[in-house]
């Protein structure tokens, strides 16, 4: 008898008729013989309306208060899916993210986990029980409720699989698996029966939606089976897999691309050790996540530093720069640009296969696109580049690099 972890995104739950359709699926899981346990995320927009109903209430929004107000939708979510089960004749109870034994620390908004003790989840098994859990929610050690964040129920499904020890985690959404780029910008995209840990978290990391990122680090890290699949066709989806060693692989398996950054320049900054260290630690304390960076060669003393924030922390960046205290560094000179994109290759098989960089560069160059900033790791080459172009870049490096299907 296996034990498997379902997750269920917005979408699959928007309804009254697609949360009867999960629970029938459920319902013919238990009858398979697997023993499931049910990730619940809020009803269709539902966050998004709690969102803006708080932002039209006030303009002064404690974090303790957003995070009850924002974990609402998926413990609302959970009590209408055990209707839904009942009717199903599968016998059903909801957890909110405490009562399911998820501890965390005291961040608001982005809360991480510190602990799961699911002793309620596993007596509920034992009962012969669905456990349904509202996801991206815990307590904090304050005795606080938390919300994870974005994707939190993600999160929740693959770490609450860790824990269990279950034998999958399967995430549902609205689409059938991943694909090697968007389908809605590249008709010719093709979905990947397997993918390793590494080339997804470069996906999830470059601009690829689901599932999130912190989910697949928490997966990699524990070696959680993923499998990433529809709640609408049912139809096998992507597995998640460990890399296998001597494995042939594709050189590139996925090109995807980002447009929720913008590039900063700090012009004239005095080229001495330590004060890319304190600027950067300044953006860090203030909760800024800066991700590209270059450093131009030092010219009489002075170099320019460019990097990338998400396009939502712009204004709270360039505040952080301008502060006092960063004054004594003696910079010339800030400058945004939010018309940026940034377009990556993914593929563990580019490590033992040179010319990949160049191909992308080329393959830009005979496009007519400018690369503004270029990051590399082992799996992955990043450019960022003109936002308007970002679309096109993905095309044409999908089809260079023999992604597109036939």
């Amino acid at each position: 008898m296996a034990v498997v972890v379902q997750k269920f995104g917005g979408t699959s739950v928007a309804d009254p008729d697609r949360m009867r359709t999960v629970a029938d699926h459920v319902a013919r899981c238990r009858r398979r013989g697997d023993q499931v346990v049910l990730v619940i995320s809020a009803m269709g927009k539902e966050t998004d309306d709690l969102l803006r109903m708080a932002e039209q209430v006030s303009n002064n929004r404690p974090g303790r208060e957003m995070d009850m107000l924002i974990t609402a939708g998926e413990r609302k979510a959970c009590a209408l899916m055990c209707m839904a089960l009942a009717d199903a004749d599968v016998p059903a109870r909801s957890f909110t993210g405490s009562q399911a034994g998820f501890l965390t620390d005291t961040n608001h908004r982005n809360a991480k986990i510190l602990e799961i003790t699911p002793d309620r989840v596993i007596e509920a098994l034992a009962e012969g029980i669905v456990p349904v859990v509202a996801g991206s929610q815990g307590v904090s050690t304050d005795r606080d409720v938390t919300f994870l964040g974005r994707g939190g129920s993600d999160t929740t499904a693959v770490a609450l699989a860790h824990t269990l020890n279950a034998d999958l985690c399967e995430l549902y959404t609205d689409v059938s698996g991943v694909f090697s780029t968007d389908p809605r910008v590249v008709s010719a995209a093709t979905k990947m029966q397997s993918i390793t840990f590494d080339e997804l978290l470069e996906m999830t990391a470059t601009g690829c939606p689901k599932p999130a990122m912190r989910s697949v680090e928490v997966a990699h890290n524990y070696q959680v089976p993923l499998h990433i699949r529809s709640a609408f066709t049912w139809e096998p989806g992507t597995l998640v897999v460990q890399e296998e060693p001597g494995m042939e692989q594709p050189i590139i398996r996925a090109v995807t691309h980002d447009l929720s950054e913008s590039k900063i320049t700090v012009s004239d900054v005095e080229d001495r050790p330590g004060v890319s260290a304190r600027l950067f630690r300044h953006l860090a304390d203030g909760g800024i996540n800066v991700d590209m960076i270059v450093q131009n060669v030092s010219d009489q003393g002075c170099t320019d530093i460019s990097f990338t924030v998400p396009t939502e922390d712009l204004s709270a960046a360039t505040e952080i720069m301008g502060g006092p205290e960063l004054a004594d560094l003696g910079f010339k000179g800030i400058s945004t640009d939010e018309a940026v994109g940034r377009v990556s290759i993914i593929g563990a098989g580019m490590k033992s296969n040179p010319g990949v960089a160049a191909t992308m560069f080329e393959t830009l160059a005979d496009n007519g696109i400018n690369i503004g900033m270029i990051s590399t790791s082992a799996i992955r080459v990043s450019c960022v580049i003109e936002a308007d172009r970002a679309e096109e870049a993905v095309a044409a490096l999908h089809t260079a690099f023999g992604l597109d299907s036939h």
